[in-house]
């Protein structure tokens, strides 16, 4: 998809689009804040964060296709898939546990997105990703992990659609195994096959096979992932590979209800400690696994998972009520950790004190905070205007753009709606200017935790 002509014609003369002025989803209303609407825009980011050939209902019409020739150092067809976050380099590690998070948020509150209207954006948006996983799990034990090289990418500024520096690729494989990479894939490959179980069964078959190739690789050949691909540690380095595979091996269960895999995945919960560690994100699972673990097994570690969410809600907090586990995209933890917390809720523990930890970090990143702001780009009272994103906050095609757009003090001439920017420090203080990625970044695995604590809210939100 090229641009379209009458849209670039009416961003030069008059700043901006009819669709960039008001956004792409209507109005639900809803109180405290319309989160059908949210959940909506939470899903057009994904668009503006597509790599590759562009679809012909591409709602976000200042990206254009881009790209198109990633994998070919290598003779193999990469295309396709999302850039990170601000920037242009696809990390297959984040990517799937990006997968993995929108694909939960959806099987366990589905409702929300059907309430929204949103189950087919929603699908579209996970397929985006699948499509590329497949596309990099290229044999049995291979999986390609990375495009692009990340110190020329943040060196550089500018759209997607005008990249002329190389895009190296790295696979990982049995000569470079790297455990974390494959079982987090086989953990989204698994989850998503259970989204597409109805609406598309022959796909949901395809992944639930890859699924099992990827785990049977990350298990059989276990190392980390950074010790074969030293070029992704520097921007996703981990601290070992165990949580990942009990997180591809619980997963495989839930979506074949094969005991050998229940059984495995009790034997990795074991083996590499996971009662032991509140947290939950991209490179930890730990709280993930437990609360999977209590939903589909019950029994003691329902326990575990009590006591683990109240480790959560019991860790440092600002003075405006946020949940803050650390200081770069702390609002990803803080929705990540609430995630769990609504779980724990609606699993019957401690319910009233999850709920309300749960709600109180959704809600503050939409604006029940100090500065009364939403760190939703283009929603809310006040929110970001100047979002760390390249292809944002550069004018259009035919335009330079470089680092005077990035370091520039105006506001992106694009409005990436829907964007969870990274969020404010300790003290509830936020600065929003481009160049402070730690707070004003945005990211695939950011909005992954948006989208599934939205969808959570429509349920529990009155019509």
């Amino acid at each position: 998809m090229k641009y379209r002509a009458l849209f670039v014609l009416t961003l030069l003369v008059a700043g901006s689009s009819r669709s960039e002025a008001v956004g792409y989803c209507g109005s639900h209303g809803g109180s405290p804040y319309d989160y059908r609407e949210l959940l909506c825009h939470a899903l057009v980011f994904y668009e503006a964060n597509r790599s590759g050939y562009l679809p012909s209902d591409q709602r976000v019409e200042w990206r254009g296709d881009s790209a198109l020739n990633d994998g070919a150092d290598n003779g193999v067809n990469l295309e396709g898939g999302y850039y990170d976050a601000g920037d242009l380099v696809k990390f297959g590690f984040p990517l799937a546990y990006t997968v993995t998070f929108l694909s939960w948020g959806y099987i366990t509150y589905g409702e929300g997105y059907v309430q929204a209207g949103q189950t087919q954006y929603l699908e579209k948006t996970i397929k985006w990703a699948t499509d590329f996983i497949l596309k990099a799990h290229t044999t049995p034990t291979t999986i390609w992990a990375q495009v692009g090289d990340g110190d020329l990418d943040h060196s550089l500024w500018g759209p997607p659609e005008d990249m002329t520096m190389a895009r190296p690729s790295y696979k990982l494989d049995q000569n470079a195994p790297g455990s974390e990479v494959a079982a987090e894939s086989a953990a989204g490959l698994a989850a998503a096959s259970i989204v597409f179980k109805n609406s598309n069964p022959s796909y949901s078959a395809t992944l639930l096979q890859a699924a099992k190739e990827l785990f049977d690789f990350a298990n059989n050949y276990r190392e980390m992932y950074t010790n074969s691909l030293p070029e992704a540690a520097d921007f996703y380095v981990t601290f070992g590979y165990g949580d990942e595979l009990t997180w591809g091996a619980i997963w495989l269960y839930r979506a074949t209800g094969d005991d050998s895999y229940r059984a495995l995945a009790e034997q990795l919960f074991t083996e590499f400690d996971v009662a032991y560690g509140a947290s939950f994100s991209w490179e930890n699972k730990k709280s993930g696994c437990i609360a999977l673990f209590a939903e589909l097994l019950g029994g003691n570690y329902l326990n575990i998972l009590q006591s683990n969410a109240a480790e959560l809600r019991n860790f440092q907090t600002t003075p405006g009520g946020l949940h803050y586990f650390q200081h770069w995209g702390s609002l990803r933890y803080a929705l990540n950790h609430g995630f769990i917390a609504f779980r724990a809720a609606d699993l019957g523990l401690d319910t009233a004190a999850n709920n309300e930890f749960g709600e109180r970090q959704i809600n503050y990143a939409l604006g029940s905070n100090p500065r009364s702001s939403s760190y939703v780009v283009g929603v809310g009272n006040n929110p970001p205007t100047h979002c760390h994103h390249r292809a944002a906050s550069c004018p259009g095609p035919g335009i330079p753009c470089g680092w005077d757009y990035g370091n520039s003090a105006n506001p992106n001439p694009h409005i990436l709606y829907g964007a969870l920017v990274g969020g404010p420090d300790q003290n509830d203080g936020y600065t929003d200017e481009r160049q402070n990625w730690e707070q004003n970044e945005v990211g695939c695995d950011y909005n992954a935790a948006l989208a599934a604590n939205l969808a959570r809210m429509i349920t529990h939100q009155p019509l």
